[in-house]
């Protein structure tokens, strides 16, 4: 039990530094505002992912709120596919692709590891 507790903390912290790129987004970094019209997309887009990923990577990190992890992670596994999908359209290089992807794996992993306290309807207080 030990082990897949460690194994869960280790993916979760991995998963929420990926989407800490949600910080940037926030604050419309050049770059960052850049990749993004390469890809097509609009410069306002850029705030409203960072504003979700910055969300997303603080709701699978606090305690309770089980329905909203759940949230939390399907947004986060949307928005790493889409990326990969994304930079796959438009013909960027592969790691562009792999590494998103390589995220979704571990956005995947995190949840089927995460404890019953923080699944929907786990560990209710007095039904134990």
């Amino acid at each position: 039990m030990r082990g897949k507790t460690i194994a869960y903390w280790i993916t979760t912290a991995l998963v929420a530094f990926s989407m800490s790129g949600g910080v940037a987004q926030l604050a419309r970094v050049p770059g960052v505002v850049e990749g993004f019209a390469k890809l097509g997309y609009p410069p306002y887009f850029v705030t409203v992912l960072g504003f979700w990923k910055t969300a997303g990577a603080i709701a699978i990190l606090v305690p309770r709120f089980p329905r909203l992890k759940e949230w939390a992670y399907a947004g986060i596994f949307f928005d790493l596919t889409g990326a990969a999908a994304s930079c796959a359209a438009t013909h960027e290089v592969a790691m562009h692709v792999i590494a998103p992807l390589i995220g979704a794996v571990l956005a995947v992993a995190s949840w089927a590891l995460r404890p019953e306290s923080r699944k929907v309807g786990g560990m209710v207080p007095g039904k134990e």
